[in-house]
């Protein structure tokens, strides 16, 4: 197709985002790179070296700049950190800090940040690293195993998009090489701008992937699907659509300990600090997404990590026992750490998810015993919850598994549910004492200064709890105000305004 065949007037702005060609393509201002470096901020190759471990192989495009402080720490969350083995080809993710010298953000970062949901939103002060780690057995090496790593690096959180963009690229590098990268990157530089709101088809490697950002203007949407059915993209590639909204399946991850489930809703709203500890960085990853996505739509404010390694450079910074733990989620795989971080309040012991058949019925380990956490699953906390369990819902997903063949899909959604709920119950008395504390309509006019709305009061906002409180919208009896006295002590109330954002 040439792009005079859509120069028609009756073809819009949104059909136009649609179409798997480069938008700008006859734009001088576009310059090669500008497009690819909206999505991606460039691919390594990671491999492992006898004499100096993980190195860096190589960076793509060529003109990319990383400090020596993030080629290292690349290099060593390329690589699995644990005695699992991981043979065969693992993906997983990280997130990492980058280096404050960088360069000032590029303009389609700042647009899409003022249109995705919060949740969505770029954090400019790290990077997300998609790994994909391959380990075969090979008698041609000194070692005897073949063992090298494709990482993409990017800014945005998109993470089934990347997973599955990473796992379409790296295979065909093991097989053909570097033209492979050349050649993916090439098409990625034709993608149009991530704007939220609006349906993409990106091209890649023969095939389309279709995703939709949701925006805060069409935060209903709740699958690509639904974003697609207004209208369908030009496309003859066979279609492959990627959500962008919270993809992770959290009753599969949450089911070893879903009958903690209420009580690692309130250590997630209230940035208790949480380790995740198992045999492999896709455990981690899965695991700590699925905890932060507990409170969605709001945002997690706090740090997290879902694969972090010993080699972190913010390892003595969160191991230190001369205080406390800081408010962040760590995932982490490496046996040492269980002695290293015996001393945090909460840990979740993750064994092999995929021998699971139904909702394990564990009590909460109390304490941090050594030998436990080196071999049994569970979570171990001194935490005690402040409202009181709801065990109709355990009841209800537990039946639902008995009367229907395809029940996973339907247990995921009722706990996705149940959690939004109670994130919902939770926020909406804190939006409607902030709407209380804003000037009136009359007070408001272009021939006055503005009126500055009253200060934040938390001992006001407990009181108004008592009358117009989580009980007017959830079920869940229990000390919700020791909840929100908890929330006020860890700082959430500094982050108000935030979450305000987050349900609009």
């Amino acid at each position: 197709m040439e792009t005079e065949d859509i120069n028609d007037s009756s073809v819009t702005e949104k059909t136009i985002q649609t179409l798997t060609y480069h938008p700008n393509a006859n734009n001088v201002s576009v310059l090669p790179w500008d497009r690819f470096s909206q999505w991606v901020y460039c691919i390594c190759v990671v491999t492992f070296d006898l004499e100096l471990g993980q190195a860096m192989e190589m960076i793509y495009p060529a003109h990319v700049k990383l400090t020596e402080k993030e080629k290292s720490s690349i290099c060593y969350m390329a690589f699995p950190d644990s005695n699992s083995g991981c043979m065969g080809n693992t993906q997983f993710h990280f997130r990492m800090r980058q280096c404050p010298a960088r360069k000032p953000n590029i303009s389609a970062h700042e647009e899409y940040n003022k249109h995705c949901l919060v949740p969505l939103q770029i954090d400019f002060s790290h990077f997300f690293g998609f790994v994909y780690f391959r380990q075969v057995k090979d008698k041609t090496i000194p070692r005897g195993y073949f063992q090298k790593s494709m990482v993409l690096l990017t800014k945005l959180p998109l993470i089934a998009l990347f997973t599955e963009v990473l796992g379409r690229i790296a295979p065909s590098f093991f097989s053909a090489g570097e033209p492979s990268i050349e050649s993916a990157c090439h098409d990625i530089d034709q993608w149009p701008s991530p704007v939220p709101g609006v349906p993409l088809s990106l091209p890649l490697m023969g095939n389309v992937l279709q995703i939709h950002i949701p925006s805060r203007l069409d935060n209903s949407i709740t699958s690509p699907e639904e974003a697609f059915q207004e209208q369908t993209p030009i496309t003859f590639y066979e279609k492959i659509n990627i959500p962008s909204n919270p993809e992770i399946d959290v009753f599969r991850c949450f089911l070893p300990i879903l009958s903690h489930i209420q009580l690692l809703w309130e250590l997630v709203i209230t940035s208790e600090p949480i380790i995740v500890m198992a045999g492999s960085p896709n455990i981690t990853c899965d695991m700590v997404q699925a905890l932060i996505c507990m409170i969605w739509p709001l945002r997690y404010c706090c740090d997290y990590r879902p694969f972090f390694t010993i080699h972190d450079s913010e390892f003595k910074e969160y191991t230190t026992k001369v205080q406390a733990p800081p408010p962040v989620i760590l995932g982490v795989t490496n046996p040492f750490f269980a002695k290293t971080l015996q001393h945090w309040p909460h840990i979740i012991r993750i064994g092999d998810l995929q021998n699971l058949d139904g909702p394990a019925k564990q009590k909460i380990k109390r304490g941090g015993n050594i030998k436990a956490l080196d071999s049994k699953p569970g979570l171990y906390t001194r935490y005690k919850p402040f409202l009181n369990k709801d065990k109709d819902i355990l009841k209800k997903i537990v039946k639902i598994g008995m009367q229907e063949d395809k029940f996973h899909e339907s247990q995921n959604a009722i706990l996705r549910h149940f959690l939004l709920e109670l994130t919902q119950s939770f926020i909406i008395p804190l939006e409607r004492y902030m709407a209380s504390l804003m000037p009136l309509q009359k007070n408001i006019s272009p021939h006055k200064d503005t009126p500055i709305p009253r200060p934040f009061n938390p001992d006001d906002f407990l009181k108004s709890i008592e009358h117009s409180g989580p009980q007017l919208t959830s079920g869940i009896k229990g000390n919700w105000s020791g909840l929100y006295r908890h929330f006020a002590f860890i700082g959430g109330f500094s982050e108000v305004p935030i979450l305000q954002d987050g349900m609009t």
